[in-house]
C-alpha cells in the first residue's frame, strides 16, 4: 500500500493489488492508535475493503487515521500467496482455505522481504567477497516461496533469517568499510587513527616516541588488537540503539550501523547517512529533511514512507520520494 510514486522497483517483489485477494486487509490485525483509526482481528476484513479487494478510501488514507497502511508493504507476498501458494482460488468462495492463506502470508512476507536485501546486496560492490554465499541463499530463499500451504506454515522463518543476516551483516561491514573513501571523510591511518590524530571515536592520538614507544614508556600494543578495541569504541556502531526522539541534527553517520536502532521521531534534520546500513531501523516520524542517503543500504520504501523529510532530502536511486513530504 505504499503511497511512493515514481520508478517501481522489480514487481515480483513489490505489492500488486491487482493481482491479490487483499490479503493484507484481512489477514493482518491492527489496534486503533496514530497509525489506525479503528481496531481489528487477525482474520477480519477491514471496514474499508471493496468487493473487489481495492481499499475505498486509498487516496485518503492519512486523512482518516490509517497512516500505518499507507508505509505497508508486502514486498509481493500478497500475490505469491493469491496467485501461487494457493493457485488463484479466492477465500471468500472458498472459505476452507482462508485461514491457511492467512496464516502463510505473514510466512511468504518476510521470505519476500529477505529476497529484497540479498537482492540489494548483490548490486554492492564492495561486498563482492561474499557474492558466492548471498547468490545461494537467493536461490534458497526463492525455493521455500514456492512450497506448499502446509509447508510453509511449519517452515522455522526465524532460523532461515538468522543464517540471511549473517551474510547480509558481512555484506554491510565490507560496504561502511568505505566509508572513508567520500570526499571529505577523514582517513584512518592503520592502527585506527584518523589524519587529525584522533581515533573514530574521538579520542586524542597517544603520541610514540620513534621507537614505537609510548611516551608513557610503554610498549606499543598488537595492531590487530588496537583495531578491535577501537571499532567496539566506536560511535559509529549503533545496532539495536534506543534512539527515540533523539537530537541528531547535522550527525556525521557515515559510514554508520543502524541495524535495528530505534529511531522514531529523532530529529536528523541534515544528517549525512552516506553508506549506513538502516536494516530494520524504526524510521517513524523521523526527520530526514536535508538529510544526505547517498549510499545508504537495506533501506526500504516502507521505511521511508514512515519518516518525515522534503526535497532537500537526497535518496538513493531505487527509492522514491514519498507523497506526503510534499514537492
Amino acid at each position: 500500500m505504499s503511497e511512493a510514486k515514481g520508478p517501481r522497483p522489480l514487481p515480483r517483489l513489490q505489492g500488486d493489488c491487482a493481482n491479490c485477494f487483499g490479503l493484507c486487509c484481512v489477514a493482518l490485525p491492527f489496534t486503533a492508535s496514530a497509525d489506525f483509526a479503528v481496531s481489528k482481528s487477525a482474520g477480519q476484513p477491514c471496514g474499508n475493503l471493496r468487493p473487489d479487494f481495492r481499499c475505498g478510501i486509498h487516496t485518503r488514507l492519512r486523512d482518516k487515521g490509517f497512516q500505518g497502511c499507507t508505509v505497508y508493504d508486502c514486498f509481493g507476498a500478497g500475490q505469491q500467496v493469491s496467485q501461487v501458494t494457493f493457485g488463484g482460488r479466492d477465500w471468500r468462495p472458498a472459505p476452507e482455505t482462508a485461514q491457511r492463506m492467512f496464516a502463510v502470508f505473514p510466512v511468504v512476507r518476510q521470505l519476500h522481504e529477505l529476497l529484497q536485501y540479498l537482492s540489494e546486496a548483490l548490486t554492492l560492490t564492495p561486498a563482492a567477497p561474499v557474492h558466492p554465499g548471498l547468490r545461494r541463499l537467493l536461490g534458497a530463499t526463492e525455493a521455500l516461496t514456492r512450497l506448499g500451504p502446509d509447508e510453509l506454515a511449519a517452515l522455522d522463518v526465524e532460523a532461515h533469517r538468522q543464517k540471511v543476516n549473517e551474510l547480509l551483516l558481512r555484506a554491510g561491514d565490507l560496504v561502511r568499510a568505505t566509508a572513508y573513501d567520500q570526499p571529505g571523510a577523514p582517513r584512518p591511518t592503520p592502527d585506527g587513527r584518523t589524519a587529525n590524530g584522533r581515533t573514530e571515536d574521538g579520542q586524542a592520538e597517544d603520541r610514540r616516541t620513534p621507537d614505537g614507544r609510548a611516551r608513557n614508556g610503554r610498549p606499543k600494543r598488537d595492531r590487530q588488537q588496537q583495531n578491535r578495541q577501537q571499532r567496539g569504541r566506536s560511535k559509529k556502531d549503533h545496532r539495536g540503539a534506543d534512539l527515540m526522539g533523539a537530537r541528531l541534527r547535522g550527525a556525521d553517520l557515515r559510514g554508520a550501523t543502524l541495524r535495528g536502532a530505534c529511531l522514531i521521531a529523532a530529529d536528523l534534520t541534515g544528517a549525512d547517512l552516506r553508506l549506513a546500513d538502516l536494516i530494520g531501523a524504526d524510521l517513524r516520524d523521523a526527520d530526514l529533511t536535508g538529510a544526505d542517503l547517498t549510499g545508504c543500504f537495506f533501506l526500504t520504501q516502507p521505511q521511508l514512507n514512515a519518516a518525515k523529510g522534503d526535497a532537500t532530502t537526497t535518496l538513493p536511486p531505487s527509492l522514491v520520494r514519498p507523497v506526503h513530504w510534499g514537492a
